[in-house]
């Protein structure tokens, strides 16, 4: 578990950001979090919310689509980044699952992006050394940005902090960057609570901001983006065209 920040940075049109607080999960998909049978109400795990056919697990599900790219990581630890169902409702913007091949090396990453309709995309990144790769924006996330350009992410994989960034690129220029970092916590019955306590509704509250970001947009006039006009899935890129790092800590949501 980690207690979150996420900060967003629109840049294109005029510059808005906003971040918000809150906590979100890392899963061992062999070994979900043991809960009291009270709490699990407040942390659901299930596959009708994620890739794949929902009466599969969700690591099957997984397996199976890495399976139809060539991918073989049967026997290996999967690790997710999502939050979990509270009282029966969750919106995950982005989740990330760390496939790796049964000697533990790391095979992908599959970045599953969300938006507020109900539907979702699975990206195929192979990142570098540093955890960063590269991919083309093949889905529609936001009514106010057009399905285009690409994808830099900086994806490596959490240890006692959490430090993903996403930044979208269109025409050679920055416009939307998003940061989510956090610092692990014990995934215990206390630090649950605790953190529980502070944000007892967080798919709510995630969903929630979003919205007022899309009102203050809409307020703005920024054009809207008609649905429904996503590419095709995308193709990951190689690792040897991973991005430069960024000089600056740039910066998770259907804004993307």
């Amino acid at each position: 578990m980690f207690d979150t920040e996420v900060v967003h940075v629109r840049k294109e049109r005029f510059h808005r950001a906003f971040r918000a607080r809150g906590y979100t999960w890392l899963v061992d998909l062999d070994h979900p979090p043991e809960l009291p049978r009270w709490l699990r109400p407040f942390a659901r795990f299930e596959a009708r919310d994620h890739m794949g056919d929902p009466a599969l697990p969700i690591r099957a599900n997984v397996e199976a689509w890495l399976a139809a790219r060539g991918i073989d990581v049967a026997g290996g630890r999967i690790l997710m980044l999502a939050n979990a169902r509270v009282l029966g409702y969750v919106f995950n913007p982005l989740t990330l699952y760390w496939c790796h091949h049964r000697d533990g090396t790391l095979a992908c990453v599959i970045a599953e992006v969300h938006n507020t309709y109900g539907e979702h995309h699975p990206y195929l990144l192979h990142p570098d050394p540093l955890g960063r790769a590269r991919t083309a924006k093949a889905f529609y996330v936001s009514p106010f940005l057009e399905v285009d350009g690409d994808y830099d992410m900086r994806v490596p994989e959490p240890g006692a902090r959490l430090d993903i960034a996403v930044t979208l690129r269109r025409g050679g220029r920055v416009a939307f960057t998003a940061l989510w970092r956090g610092r692990r916590r014990p995934a215990n019955t206390g630090q649950f609570l605790r953190v529980l306590v502070r944000h007892p509704l967080m798919p709510h509250q995630v969903t929630a901001g979003i919205r007022r970001h899309g009102i203050a947009l809409w307020l703005r006039r920024v054009p809207v983006v008609p649905r429904g006009c996503s590419r095709q899935e995308a193709t990951p890129w190689s690792t040897s065209h991973a991005p430069s790092p960024s000089p600056a800590r740039s910066t998770k949501s259907s804004t993307t």
